[in-house]
């Protein structure tokens, strides 16, 4: 009894102590807390300047990096705007075009030249109560004949060479040569259709309407490119082409020094990286946006839906660069993020190492054996996988222009390669357990051969 009564005695004390003992450790935590913070804000905050600033220069890197590459090579510009050709709405507004200049230029009281001189008052009297309706028969005509010339092959070659030479007058007007015959507006960027126009005289003359070899020589232009004061972006367009390289390398650099520096770099890294997707989608977006304003400050007289088929195909690299830095941004988040030690993160790995393990127990079952294959990458099994996930940046980064689809195909082929290094290092804890003696024997009864 005198025990029991020292023992309830002494809770109260023991209570005390407890107390006070968690008393001292708050306090711990809490000065701990109040000198590391300040050299933890100060990591955090230069880490996040670092990833926002990145984010910001990505669109305008992949901006300067589409523009060196389309606007300063000839060749890349010329294989972008070539499928334009077989565009049916660029192909219905240059026949437009065309019609427009032959019908301006043709004369339309020559056709009687080949009346009788007797007949020809009560003809010219038909025609003059008919004469709207024969320039609508005569314009229809020679619709269809230039719509003949822009569907055929040789509107592709003359689309491919007249762009080429705009290219190249382009190019000098932002650079500062001016030299060449080919001139580009401050506002404009056109392409001449005479020789679609001499082209579409010769079908109409085969056609049976001989009055149209007395067409002159006839110069039209077809717009293909509308911006404000093209010559006075020079200096934009200098910067931009210096920095078409450099500034996506730049941009990825920031993200990464700012992982690099965070205090918590998976969770940073899981940020930067959907935050370069989101920049991208920005991108994209805009894209979009100033589609529309581009389209609706378009002068009379220039087809919409031609100049938004342009518009597209000229954008169509910068709006796959968008998708290829978004799908990526996206796998680094979700790769980042199954490493960590979140529940659903843990659980998705059990499910992996359970698919692999059972995948390793199949094969043993069927005699299947790796021999020293296993053992040496299960040794070296995380430098493996940093190996792939190197070679898997390494073409992501030098594929010659990979797209969102080039992306996810490399992600796919390297969770592959991952999932087989894991299947090879298993074989290793498959060999046979030991014991004190050497490995287990056949177990038989006591003093047979095949006891321990």
């Amino acid at each position: 009894m005198d025990d029991a009564k020292d023992v309830g005695a002494s809770e109260p004390g023991g209570s005390d102590e407890l107390a006070v003992l968690r008393a001292r450790v708050a306090a711990l935590e809490t000065d701990r807390a109040a000198a590391r913070p300040p050299r933890h804000r100060l990591r955090s905050f230069c880490s996040a300047v670092l990833i926002v600033l990145g984010c910001v220069l990505l669109p305008l890197g992949l901006v300067a990096s589409w523009t060196a590459d389309i606007v300063g090579d000839t060749d890349r510009y010329v294989k972008t705007v070539a499928p334009l050709a077989s565009d049916p709405d660029v192909q219905a507004a240059v026949a437009a075009r065309v019609t427009t200049a032959v019908m301006d230029h043709l004369d339309l009281p020559a056709l009687l030249e080949g009346v009788a001189p007797d007949q020809r008052p009560l003809v010219e009297k038909a025609l003059g109560k008919l004469g709207g309706s024969l320039e609508s028969a005569v314009a229809s005509f020679v619709r269809d004949r230039a719509q003949d010339v822009v569907a055929s092959s040789a509107f592709e070659t003359i689309w491919t060479d007249a762009n080429r030479a705009i290219h190249t007058s382009l190019d000098r007007a932002l650079t500062g040569d001016d030299e060449g015959a080919v001139k580009i507006g401050t506002d404009t960027v056109t392409l001449d259709l005479a020789p679609v126009i001499e082209r579409v005289k010769d079908r109409l003359v085969d056609s049976g309407l001989t009055v149209a070899s007395n067409i002159p020589e006839i110069h039209t232009d077809f717009t293909i490119l509308q911006a404000d004061d093209i010559g006075k972006a020079k200096t934009g367009f200098a910067l931009l082409q210096a920095m078409g390289v450099w500034l996506p390398v730049i941009a990825v650099l920031l993200v990464a020094g700012g992982v690099l520096l965070a205090v918590r770099r998976r969770r940073t890294l899981v940020a930067a990286a959907l935050g370069v997707a989101v920049a991208a989608v920005v991108l994209g977006v805009a894209l979009t946006v100033f589609r529309t304003v581009y389209l609706n400050a378009l002068p009379d007289g220039v087809s919409p839906a031609a100049a938004g088929s342009v518009y597209d195909t000229l954008v169509r690299y910068l709006r796959t660069s968008v998708r290829v830095f978004a799908t990526l941004g996206v796998l680094v988040a979700l790769a980042a993020w199954l490493s960590g030690p979140s529940r659903p993160a843990v659980l998705a790995r059990g499910v992996w190492d359970s698919g692999i393990g059972a995948a390793r127990s199949t094969a043993d079952r069927a005699g299947l054996r790796t021999g020293p294959v296993g053992p040496f990458v299960s040794r070296y099994r995380t430098w493996i996988t940093w190996i792939l996930v190197a070679a898997a940046a390494a073409a992501c980064v030098f594929w010659p222009h990979p797209t969102g689809w080039v992306v996810l195909g490399l992600a796919l082929g390297l969770l592959f390669a991952l999932a087989v290094a894991a299947f090879l290092a298993e074989d290793e804890t498959a060999t046979p357990p030991k014991g004190p003696r050497g490995p287990v024997g056949p177990v038989g009864p006591p003093g047979s051969p095949g006891s321990a």
